[in-house]
């Protein structure tokens, strides 16, 4: 924290095409959203200022990214697994998501997770989400593909009948592009966390320090409104317990 706090500049592991979560405008250039919102004062707790430079992460980058140094946290919809908390340490989590189903508009066959039994279902390679898929609708054809773009496109051009993956992602997709929608409610758990240095224990307890800060203070709540509560109705969830998810 130190060291961060002399460069002045939090380095964040994100994403600049996740609505609600961290999109980038490319008009002003500036990343706004849920994950965003939180790198931004995760920065300013450790430097003054909410400075952030954002690094871009896939899937398949998250860990290296972590481990080489070359980012300070990954603040990305990262779900806690144990296998990866081999490799990377989570604080949190600070949300809890989960895989849900998002279909063409015009695709009223399918409202459920035992609706997919038998359909051509897509998600991201290196995903949760293909185990879930395999749990829940074990006679699923399952296609894999790297980004959350190609995914939706398939379904878009009917290549797919629907795509897996954690909601919250789902739902942005949804927010931009009115072609596609989000139906049923989540069939699993996905409690997302703050990847940081597995060689840094003293990291992941200042940031699940500062988590628990924001929450009693009113920023965690604040922040949900102003990006995922524009779009999931109902009050304000209550944050999930910090250390409850298996590898946190």
């Amino acid at each position: 924290m130190a060291k961060i706090k002399s460069r002045g500049v939090l380095n964040v592991g994100g994403t600049e095409t996740s609505a609600l979560f961290s999109l980038k405008d490319p008009v002003s250039g500036k990343v706004t959203g849920f994950d965003a919102g939180l790198a931004q004062l995760l920065a300013k707790y450790i430097t003054g200022n909410p400075k952030v430079n954002l690094v871009q992460v896939s899937v398949a980058t998250r860990e290296a990214l972590l481990q080489n140094g070359t980012v300070d946290t990954v603040q990305a919809t990262y779900t806690i697994t144990p296998a990866r908390a081999q490799k990377i340490a989570f604080a949190g989590p600070y949300y809890s998501s989960g895989d849900a189903i998002l279909v063409a508009k015009d695709n009223h066959g399918i409202t459920k997770v035992a609706d997919l039994a038998g359909q051509t279902v897509c998600t991201q390679s290196s995903s949760t989400a293909a185990n879930s898929i395999k749990q829940f609708a074990p006679t699923a054809n399952i296609i894999l593909f790297e980004t959350n773009a190609e995914c939706q496109q398939a379904v878009k051009q009917k290549r797919a009948d629907a795509y897996v993956l954690d909601q919250a992602i789902l739902l942005g997709n949804a927010y931009r592009d009115t072609d596609v929608k989000v139906v049923g409610e989540p069939f699993t758990t996905e409690p997302y966390g703050i990847g940081v240095p597995l060689s840094s224990p003293e990291m992941k307890s200042f940031v699940n320090d500062w988590l628990k800060t924001i929450e009693a203070n009113g920023e965690w709540a604040k922040l949900w409104k102003a990006t995922i509560g524009t779009v999931v109705s109902g009050d304000v969830p209550a944050p999930p317990v910090i250390g409850s998810a298996q590898g946190s």
